[in-house]
């Protein structure tokens, strides 16, 4: 087995096979900042299938993410009705294509590749997202990734690999089985 390998089945199940490790990150990662730009990625071969190379213009950023969703807020006005008060979820977006998009808000001058899940527990969750510096010369010169020059708005358009997934769509852009109910649906079931 190549060495890729090995570290693709240690992330299989991360806690068990990374142990303290796997701790020590997480306790480290909950004081940083909820944007992080890190040197290297931590999950190379994730990293790597999806396009990323460690050369100039490409660009790690980790994002911490608060689990639980967006609830709609209740209405303060008067009249109010029991349909309008119900605070369930109404962001129907992963917490990878939030991330993404957050990356990208923040790092203007670059755009988002893809992006991986790398932990989570009870209280958030991080993902590390792929930019790409769309105006550096080795991103211009690199016939294999100077495409991306000429998408602006990738991870806000949904183009993204979390983004056809979540509007469901497969990797070639094409229509596939729907993967959820509409979120219309979704609510009137819930009634």
């Amino acid at each position: 087995m190549g060495f890729y390998k090995y570290i693709r089945q240690a992330w299989k199940k991360p806690r068990e096979n990374l142990g303290d490790v796997y701790k020590g990150r997480l306790i480290q990662w909950r004081g940083e900042n909820s944007i992080t730009r890190v040197d290297k990625p931590t999950r190379i071969d994730r990293a790597r299938s999806l396009g990323y190379k460690a050369k100039q213009g490409f660009v790690i950023v980790r994002v911490r993410l608060p689990r639980g969703g967006r609830m709609r807020q209740h209405p303060l006005k008067h009249g109010r009705r029991s349909a309008h008060a119900r605070s369930r979820k109404v962001l129907a977006k992963s917490y990878q294509r939030v991330a993404e998009e957050r990356a990208a808000k923040k790092y203007k001058n670059c755009e988002v590749l893809n992006s991986y899940w790398v932990a989570d527990d009870g209280r958030y969750c991080w993902h590390e997202v792929i930019l790409v510096v769309t105006d550096h010369p080795v991103i211009k010169a690199d016939p294999h990734i100077n495409w991306i020059t000429k998408h602006k708005g990738r991870a806000f358009r949904g183009v993204t690999s979390a983004g056809k997934k979540g509007r469901g769509l497969d990797k070639k852009g094409k229509g596939t089985e729907k993967l959820r109910p509409s979120q219309r649906a979704h609510d009137r079931k819930a009634k």
